[in-house]
């Protein structure tokens, strides 16, 4: 990843969760500890970040009215390869007619890239994820109410009566920010209380990450991981991480990165 590149990544992580360490922010820019210490630190002289020990933080707290999450287009670019072809996959459980939910996030985004030939009814918090589907395929597309978050593209409200619980889906797919024993986790609460809302109304969640996920700590539970039916993920996952997702009862889904189209049912 190019210098410009890493440097984007940091800062908009340390804005967004206000501190991230030297390790976190070394598996996100795909650098060493060592590369990611002198970027923090030349982000520092330009007053980008504060340096602290183990970590960069940022110099102001963020405003009112933001979430703590990436921005779409920065998040994106972030395990591209990886995101492609969990969604690939994710998108083959999808049969014509079904109703599905999809909720925003960049991984889950490129589902949208393999609808062109099916239809589908779609609710989604993602203007990202609607437009593309109002312009490239025969979805219906059913958007909840709520204040729009620019940066992440999300539609969020705190409030029951959004139109969620007008839509019941047979799946609904779903990102995190991070899996572990403790369960499915999130960085932001309004996201949280989103993203509860949309599970209560799908039969099945299927959960889409790379084998990163599952070293982002997080104290923001949604869900334990029992909650989830499916994982998806990318042969990265370790066979530590994999056995702690079917010792949950849940089934996982290895996509091959190695092999266009491959996937192995762990499960």
């Amino acid at each position: 990843m190019h210098e410009r590149d890493r440097h984007r990544i940091i800062v908009s992580v340390v804005q967004a969760r206000s501190v991230a360490t030297v390790q976190e922010l070394a598996r996100l820019t795909e650098a060493s500890e060592a590369t990611t210490r002198r970027d923090i630190a030349a982000l520092a002289l330009r007053k980008k970040v504060k340096r602290v020990r183990g970590g960069a933080e940022a110099l102001e707290t963020a405003p009112f009215g933001e979430i703590s999450s990436l921005p779409f287009e920065t998040a994106r670019t972030i395990k591209e390869r990886e995101k492609s072809a969990i969604a690939k996959e994710a998108a083959r459980l999808c049969g014509e007619g079904e109703a599905i939910i999809i909720n925003g996030g960049t991984t889950t985004f490129q589902m949208v890239h393999h609808f062109a030939g099916i239809r589908l009814q779609v609710l989604t918090n993602s203007f990202s994820i609607a437009n593309h589907l109002i312009e490239h395929s025969e979805c219906t597309v059913m958007l909840p109410a709520g204040a729009i978050y620019r940066d992440q593209g999300l539609i969020l409200s705190p409030f029951e009566s959004d139109g969620i619980a007008h839509f019941r889906a047979r799946r609904m797919f779903m990102g995190a920010q991070g899996i572990s024993p403790y369960g499915i986790a999130e960085t932001d609460p309004l996201i949280i209380q989103s993203e509860q809302r949309l599970m209560r109304q799908a039969d099945e969640l299927v959960l889409l990450v790379d084998s990163s996920k599952f070293h982002h700590p997080s104290s923001m539970i949604i869900a334990p991981l029992e909650r989830a039916h499916i994982v998806i993920t990318d042969d990265g996952v370790s066979d530590k991480d994999a056995a702690m997702v079917e010792a949950a009862g849940v089934r996982l889904l290895v996509a091959n990165l190695s092999e266009e189209g491959g996937v192995q049912d762990v499960a």
